[in-house]
């Protein structure tokens, strides 16, 4: 695995090496002491499978407002997305920018979220998988959102945004 540093202090893109032979191939996603060695002690306890059915369809921007804030890991497993990360933790000069990357299905890549930033899905094939891991269970009670055309944050989606739920598009502006 290689780590890639991101302009948000924490998040790496990861690069996965991909064992070939004629039966096909072989990709490490995880290693804790890998992620140890590149300063990410991190425990995964939670799972899941995302599967969008059309192109544009947005997911988030969903954080925690309290503690226990989570780490994720996502990888996209078929299609294409673009995930955007909002740094939202005041004590660092990465505070409320935002970095977006493209992950496809064949990129061999994945991306680390640290906990305290914010994080959305946009979608840009249809039929898109991806898997997130978190580090700390779901507790709906301190989930919150930002709108993903908040203009405080002023993101540049690269389609445009088509679908969204009700939930995500009734976030008021951040303060």
């Amino acid at each position: 695995m290689k780590f890639i540093k991101t302009k948000i202090k924490g998040a790496y893109i990861i690069e996965l090496e991909k064992k070939e032979d004629e039966r096909g191939f072989l990709t490490r996603t995880w290693s804790k002491d890998e992620f140890a060695q590149n300063g990410i002690n991190v425990d995964l306890v939670q799972g899941y499978s995302s599967f969008t059915k059309k192109k544009g369809t947005m997911r988030g921007i969903h954080y925690r407002t309290a503690p226990p804030y989570v780490a994720q890991l996502t990888r996209c497993l078929t299609g294409a997305m673009y995930e955007a990360i909002v740094d939202l933790r005041p004590d660092l000069a990465t505070y409320r920018k935002w970095q977006g990357f493209e992950f496809k299905s064949d990129d061999n890549k994945m991306l680390f979220i640290p906990q305290g930033c914010a994080h959305a899905v946009l979608t840009l094939e249809d039929n898109t998988l991806y898997i997130n891991l978190y580090s700390q269970f779901y507790n709906g009670e301190i989930e919150s959102g930002i709108r993903y055309n908040d203009p405080a944050f002023s993101i540049k989606w690269p389609i445009p945004v088509v679908t969204v739920s009700e939930k995500d598009k009734s976030w008021e502006d951040f303060k």
